[in-house]
């Protein structure tokens, strides 16, 4: 289950259609019954199903079957059917499209990229930033879990990640390495993880006690090296690798021996090919 409100899909709704669907209402066909159908045109993992049927609902259009978000669908698969009045099959269309299309295109990245990385470490997890185009992070979220990979952080309030810009005004990494167990009991329910760059600046926090490290665009031969040394002095820290990981490189990654892969890239890319027709009864 994922939560999304009402308030926000009546936004959607209000967004596509302000008033009316000016295009049926002058041809006279909003009185008809019809049946509209989805169908992929490509391997897909499939997301925004339930908020699509959420939408028919609220238009009157009642579904006859669907596959959920996560369903795994190939080249002529139906996977929603539904009917209605014509009326409101087009008002919803292409909206309901759209939210299939692109959350579908980034489950489908996502879980190709889950899959890479677990197939060489079915131990390792892989995460999604919160670098999402701003007003799409609910369906986002919802798509990168779908596709089998786990959000890195749903926001500044959840967790705490202290990158080179916070060191600037402390000073240093030294002195945040002093200040590492007062920041732990300001916070002693929650795990603390600092980005680095260097294996000296990982050493000297990890004898200051941080609970993890995120390394940054460290290429994927000098990241094994280093996570092997690091192991070496505490094998239980929290090890991430981020910055320019994709689809293409993510085995190298999967392969240095962190924990996570921490990744944008997969809200970047087309949509999901869909096809929908409609038809009247």
């Amino acid at each position: 289950m994922f939560y999304i409100s009402d308030e926000t899909i009546d936004r959607w709704i209000k967004e596509d259609v302000p008033y009316i669907d000016l295009t049926t209402l002058t041809l006279g066909i909003g009185g008809f019954k019809g049946k509209i159908s989805f169908a992929a045109r490509e391997y897909t993992v499939l997301s925004g199903v339930e908020e699509v049927l959420r939408i028919f609902a609220k238009f009157g259009i009642t579904p006859i079957r669907s596959l959920p978000s996560g369903s795994v669908v190939n080249k002529g698969d139906i996977f929603i059917e539904a009917e209605g009045l014509a009326s409101s099959l087009h008002m919803a269309w292409k909206m309901a499209m759209n939210i299939i299309e692109y959350s579908s295109g980034i489950a489908t990245r996502t879980k190709r990229m889950v899959d890479k990385a677990k197939f060489l470490n079915p131990q390792i997890t892989v995460v999604a930033t919160r670098k999402s185009f701003p007003g799409t992070k609910e369906l986002a979220i919802k798509s990168i879990i779908a596709g089998g990979a786990f959000p890195h952080r749903l926001g500044l309030s959840e967790t705490i990640l202290i990158f080179k810009q916070h060191v600037n005004f402390l000073g240093d990494i030294h002195k945040l390495a002093l200040v590492m167990k007062e920041i732990k009991g300001n916070a002693c329910e929650k795990k603390v993880i600092v980005e680095v760059e260097t294996l000296e600046d990982a050493r000297l926090l990890i004898e200051s006690g941080v609970d993890g490290l995120q390394f940054d665009k460290i290429p994927a031969n000098d990241l094994r090296i280093m996570v092997d040394q690091i192991r070496r002095l505490n094998p239980n820290i929290t090890l991430l690798g981020a910055g320019g990981i994709n689809g293409d490189n993510i085995e190298e990654y999967a392969r240095t021996g962190i924990d996570a892969i921490v990744t944008t890239s997969m809200y970047f890319g087309k949509p999901s090919d869909i096809g929908v027709t409609m038809e009247k009864y």
